[in-house]
């Protein structure tokens, strides 16, 4: 039998959700140096450039979360871990902690994003639902930068 959320969503229906291969979030300043890459590769697994779907945990850190898009920005050294940021497709025109990407095949209705840079978050490849698509160098690079400023990633 398939065990249930606390909102009667089936957890078999939601990788990323528990255990091993569970979505986190990182602190951005503690996990050391982070080497960024732009390295999509349609090869179903998540890579550096790709939009990914995972189930991620709300920032109350309450148990709670939903599956959501993210843009993976980094491999970590040494697992099988990435680096991401969440997408929203919720306007944030005036808010630095947002970064304006447009559109894309990653949302069906066509509504415009924007990349959370002050939350990152650490995705395991088993912990993704599927890949989205890989973002354009040029909207890539303008989060990593973004990142890169505040962070001191490379």
């Amino acid at each position: 039998m398939t065990a249930l959320s606390p909102h009667g969503n089936h957890r078999a229906d939601q990788p990323g959700r528990d255990g091993h291969t569970a979505t986190t979030e990182a602190d951005p300043r503690a996990i050391g140096p982070v080497r960024t890459s732009y390295a999509p590769d349609p090869d179903g697994d998540p890579d550096p450039g790709e939009i990914v779907w995972t189930w991620v945990p709300y920032e109350e850190n309450d148990g709670r979360g939903k599956d959501r898009p993210v843009l993976v920005v980094a491999r970590e050294p040494g697992g099988r871990t990435l680096l991401a940021v969440q997408l929203s497709s919720k306007r944030h025109d005036r808010d630095r902690e947002w970064v304006p990407i447009g559109t894309g095949p990653w949302d069906s209705a066509g509504r415009e994003s924007w990349v959370d840079v002050d939350r990152v978050l650490r995705v395991h490849e088993a912990g993704m639902r599927r890949e989205a698509c890989a973002l354009d160098r040029g909207r890539f690079q303008l989060v990593v930068d973004r990142l890169r400023q505040r962070y001191g990633w490379r």
